[in-house]
């Protein structure tokens, strides 16, 4: 397989390899039956590649997967060394581990891996894999794991041209996996990181989308949240530990909300945006529902926060905080945070550190994880209590902006029965009876909406006031 940047290097059974697939390729070509194909996007354009039977364990997992690239920070250790050696046993010992764990907590099993070995088990390989010539796969990483497991000696691959480079099997790789008919699409995680790779390799925001298949605005979002997620883990980090990327799996749905949430404040003020997106950041963190993160707004908490947070949740992040920071280059002095925001800052810090310890599990001293462990579940405890008021009094103004939102509702019905009556009177098919009808009924209505408005409004504004003084002409 030929350099480039970012390159792997060659397997150790890279040539042996070669020499099987070639062997197997002329095997292929020269047989009189039914021949398999596989066809890829191969440089912008559609290859048929031919499709042959190797050894599942003479080939390499690929270092670059987009599949489990989020989850190689499980084990740090062993990232590293996949880093520095990806095709030693050890590295590719755990490739597989990473390819059979569940996405969103690597300890655990993935039941998308026992259904897929179930199906290779009953129903054989449906679809062929696709390696290099050096036998590296490109594509079924996944399926050849669940083959491994299972003592399936062979797999079906096609095989890539011989000039294939490390950016053609990246490229290649990515229109796969992205098709509809995967069997296990990326996680969560995995995808940010794999928009993000695509955008800072040069190519258009717009045309990594349709490979996606999302709007540029989606992807956009995405790119936001992933800079969200890389700064929140940037904070995480204190001797001990620090929080991965991965340990947001299960957040999508959240985070995209905080992102519509900020855009909509941040046109009217910055300040509360960003106010906004730390207290809803906090929550997320604490692994609050998504129900609960609504009830979020930029005056959280200074409202219904502030004064139920335990001094020394107040008082701790202050050390942190950060000097004055200055433009490089120029010396410029940045613009210093808002108080209110720094102390939200501040307290999402504690929360992403303490987090941090907790996950780190035996890694860090019993004393230092069961003082974090009471810092998490103080802080937990007095953001759920905030919330309960915060909850009523999001009720109580939806109550309000109940009635004025109906009446909104029928001015533009309204509205649309005039259109609706210039039409019909164009062709003559206006039903004058069934009109008249409706606006008796109208005028009826009318009558009770002044009644109510009557007892529930003391001092009438313009519009209430024209309305009971119409009514009162009329029966006049």
């Amino acid at each position: 397989m030929s350099k480039d940047l970012g390159d792997f290097g060659r397997p150790p059974l890279a040539v042996e390899n070669q020499d099987l697939v070639e062997q197997r390729l002329l095997e292929a070509a020269a047989g009189t039956g039914l021949q398999e194909t596989l066809t890829v996007e191969w440089r912008t354009k559609p290859l048929v590649v031919q499709v042959i039977d190797v050894p599942v364990e003479s080939l390499y997992y690929n270092p670059g997967t987009h599949r489990i690239r989020a989850q190689r920070s499980f084990d740090p250790v062993r990232d590293r060394l996949l880093d520095e050696d990806p095709w030693s046993e050890e590295s590719q010992d755990y490739l597989q581990y990473l390819l059979q764990a569940e996405p969103s907590d690597p300890a655990k099993r993935d039941k998308d891996f026992e259904e897929l070995k179930t199906s290779l088990k009953d129903f054989k390989q449906n679809e062929a894999g696709l390696i290099t010539r050096d036998g590296v796969l490109v594509n079924g990483n996944t399926r050849a794991a669940a083959l491994r497991e299972l003592g399936v000696p062979n797999i079906r691959v096609g095989v890539l041209p011989e000039s294939c480079t490390w950016a053609d099997v990246n490229k290649v790789e990515l229109s796969l996996q992205l098709r509809h008919d995967t069997r296990r699409p990326y996680s969560y995680i995995n995808r940010l990181l794999t928009i993000d790779e695509q955008v800072g390799a040069g190519r258009p925001l717009r045309d990594v989308a349709r490979d996606f298949r999302i709007r540029k605005e989606t992807a956009e979002q995405d790119l936001w949240v992933l800079a969200c997620l890389r700064d929140l883990r940037e904070r995480s980090i204190t001797a001990e530990a620090e929080l991965r990327l991965l340990d947001f799996e299960d957040a999508q749905e959240k985070l995209r909300e905080v992102h519509r949430a900020y855009g909509k404040e941040s046109k009217a003020n910055k300040e509360k945006a960003e106010l906004l997106k730390e207290n809803r950041l906090a929550a997320i963190v604490m692994d609050f529902s998504k129900t609960d993160v609504r009830l979020i707004e930029a005056d959280f908490r200074t409202r219904y926060l502030e004064h139920r947070l335990p001094e020394e949740l107040k008082a701790a992040p202050a050390a942190t905080a950060p000097a004055e920071r200055r433009i490089p280059g120029i010396n410029r002095p940045v613009r210093a945070e808002v108080p209110q925001v720094a102390a939200a800052r501040a307290f999402t810090d504690t929360l992403l550190r303490a987090k941090a310890v907790i996950r780190a599990g035996d890694k860090v001293p019993a004393a230092e994880a069961e003082k974090a462990a009471a810092v998490f579940t103080q802080a937990h405890r007095t953001v759920e209590d905030a919330l309960e008021p915060a909850g009523k009094d999001a009720r109580v103004r939806k109550r309000k902006q109940a009635a004025p939102d109906r009446l909104n509702d029928a001015c533009k019905d309204i509205e649309q029965c005039i259109t609706d009556m210039a039409l019909a009177q164009a062709s003559r098919s206006l039903d004058e009876e069934a009109l008249d009808e409706a606006v008796l009924k109208l005028k009826a209505t009318m009558r009770k909406l002044a009644l109510a408005a009557a007892q529930s409004i003391e001092v009438p504004g313009d519009g209430v006031a024209w309305l009971l003084d119409a009514v009162r002409q009329e029966e006049a």
